[in-house]
């Protein structure tokens, strides 16, 4: 196979790195600036602030992991390392089937926030005179962890990825 031109992949790892600057970006301000900023505020107040953010953040987020998947399965199917899907016979090959592992649960952990946690806090906050504040306080407590997983997940991805550049 011809590998493609300079310009392509170029294009390709520039889209890549892109798409992780804003997905590990918007995971870290929020969970190291905009919650700890948000704590000033009312229990509803913050949770809604929250809640009104993510909602512009989520797509943002999920195109992004597209774009990951997308172009680093192009980046992989053209490096002279890749030995085949679960081959975890070099250093290279060990490091990138971590980070897809981790990618994996991280995938998961942003679904169950996305599609289960997220729906759960707007339905509470839709019921303005009767939101059950206890309810909320454990639903934001269950997103909190979600998020610090997530940041935590993808340091750990950034890591294996470093491993198998050092290869």
């Amino acid at each position: 196979m011809t590998p493609p031109p300079a310009w392509v992949m170029a294009l390709i790892y520039w889209l890549h790195m892109l798409a992780t600057v804003v997905w590990i970006g918007s995971l870290a301000a929020i969970n190291l600036l905009v919650l700890p900023a948000a704590k000033a505020l009312k229990l509803v107040d913050q949770i809604g602030f929250i809640s009104a953010l993510q909602k512009r953040l989520e797509p943002l987020a999920w195109f992004s992991m597209g774009l990951l998947v997308a172009t680093g399965l192009f980046q992989l199917s053209t490096n002279p390392h890749y030995d085949g899907f679960l081959n975890a016979s070099t250093q290279w090959s060990l490091s990138i089937l971590i980070k897809h592992s981790l990618s994996v649960i991280l995938a998961v952990t942003s679904a169950v926030q996305t599609w289960e946690v997220l729906p759960a806090i707007h339905r509470i906050l839709l019921k303005k005179e009767s939101a059950d504040e206890g309810e909320l306080a454990k639903l934001q407590r269950r997103e909190l962890i979600l998020l610090r997983v997530n940041l935590f997940l993808s340091a750990l991805i950034l890591g294996a990825t470093a491993f198998a550049r050092a290869s």
